[in-house]
C-alpha cells in the first residue's frame, strides 16, 4: 500500500510520466536513456507499490488503465509542486525577494517608456528573485492603489499632493491645444486669440492635470473624457477643441488629421512624478528598482518636490 512517499517513489514517478508522455516504452527510450526492460521494470516496480495496474503495455501497444489514467494527473502535480518547491528555496538565498507592483498612466513619450524599460532591466541583474505586476490607470485610481497599499509605487501626473505620499519628478510633458480637420479654426490663417478659443466647445479631462495655468479663463465645455485616448476621438471629430500631449498627438498631426493652436501661448509643461508610500519606501525591492529608475532618468538620489 502507498501510504509515504520515498525518493526512489520519485523517481519511479518521473519514469511513468516520460512513459506516457512518449506514449510509450519503446519512445521513451531515448528520452530516459535507459533500454526498455529497465524501463518495464521500473513500472512494475511502481505498480506494485502502489497496490494497482497503472498501463496495459505488451504486443498490443501501451495504454493507461482507468486507474492509471488518475494516477497520472496527480503524479503531474507532485511533480509540479516538487518543483516549485525547489524553486523557492532556490530563491531564499536571493537578497530581494517578493513581488513589485508598479502603475503607470499609459501613453508616455516613447523615450520615457524606454527608460522604465531601461530601469527595469538593470534591477533585473541585481541579485533578486522578484516578479513584476503592472498596472495601468486613471492618475487617481493610481494614487488611490498607492494609499491603499495595492501598488508599490507609480508614474504620472500627480497635480494633488496626497498625504502620506512622497513624489518625485521624473521628466515633462508638453500639453498643445490642438483641433481636428473638421473644425472651423482648422484652416484659419492667422494665430488664435482667446476670444476665438472661448468662443468653442471643448473636450475635458476627468483626472486632475493643472490646465488652469494657461491663460483661458472660461471654455465652453461640452465633453468630457477619462483617458487621453477619449479625449482623442472627440478632438478628430472636429465638435472639440482640447489639450493633448505633444508627443501623443504627433502623428495625427502629420497625417493632416488634427492642428496645434496658439502652441507658443498657450501650451504649457505638466510634470509626471514618481509616486510612493512612505511605508512602501523603507522596502528593499522598492529602494533598488527607485536606485535604478532614478538612475535611468539621470536623477540624484534623495530629489524630492
Amino acid at each position: 500500500m502507498f501510504s509515504n512517499t520515498t525518493d526512489l517513489d520519485l523517481r519511479l514517478i518521473r519514469v511513468f510520466l516520460a512513459v506516457v508522455d512518449a506514449r510509450g516504452i519503446t519512445a521513451a527510450e531515448a528520452t530516459l536513456g535507459v533500454r526498455q526492460s529497465t524501463i518495464s521494470t521500473q513500472l512494475s516496480a511502481l505498480e506494485a507499490r502502489v497496490g494497482f495496474k497503472l498501463c496495459e503495455r505488451g504486443r498490443g501497444g501501451f495504454r493507461l488503465t482507468s486507474k492509471g489514467e488518475r494516477f497520472a494527473a496527480t503524479a503531474r502535480t507532485l511533480v509540479a509542486a516538487t518543483s516549485e518547491f525547489v524553486a523557492r528555496v532556490r530563491d531564499i538565498d536571493r537578497k530581494l525577494v517578493g513581488t513589485l507592483s508598479i502603475g503607470l498612466i499609459g501613453q508616455a513619450p516613447l523615450v520615457e517608456n524606454a527608460r522604465v524599460a531601461e530601469a527595469i532591466g538593470a534591477f533585473r541583474k541585481r541579485d533578486q528573485a522578484v516578479r513584476f505586476s503592472m498596472k495601468v490607470s486613471s492618475p487617481q485610481e493610481l494614487e488611490e492603489s498607492l494609499v491603499n497599499n495595492q501598488l508599490d509605487l507609480a508614474i504620472g501626473y500627480f497635480w494633488h499632493r496626497v498625504p502620506g505620499l512622497v513624489y518625485t519628478q521624473l521628466f515633462t510633458e508638453e500639453q498643445v491645444i490642438y483641433c481636428g480637420r473638421g473644425h472651423p479654426l482648422f484652416h484659419g490663417t492667422r494665430p488664435v486669440t482667446a476670444a476665438d478659443l472661448q468662443a468653442h466647445d471643448w473636450v475635458w479631462r476627468t483626472y486632475p492635470v493643472p490646465e488652469e495655468q494657461c491663460p483661458l479663463t472660461e471654455r465652453q465645455v461640452t465633453a468630457i473624457a477619462d483617458s487621453i485616448e477619449a479625449a482623442t476621438i472627440l478632438i478628430l471629430s472636429g465638435g472639440h477643441l482640447g489639450y493633448l500631449p505633444a508627443h501623443h498627438a504627433e502623428p495625427f498631426e502629420q497625417r493632416g488629421l488634427v492642428r496645434a493652436l496658439g502652441r507658443k501661448t498657450f501650451s504649457f509643461d505638466v510634470p509626471l512624478h514618481l509616486a510612493m508610500k512612505r511605508s512602501a519606501a523603507e522596502k528593499p525591492i522598492v529602494q533598488a528598482f527607485c536606485q535604478d529608475l532614478l538612475g535611468a532618468f539621470s536623477i540624484k538620489p534623495g530629489t524630492r518636490d
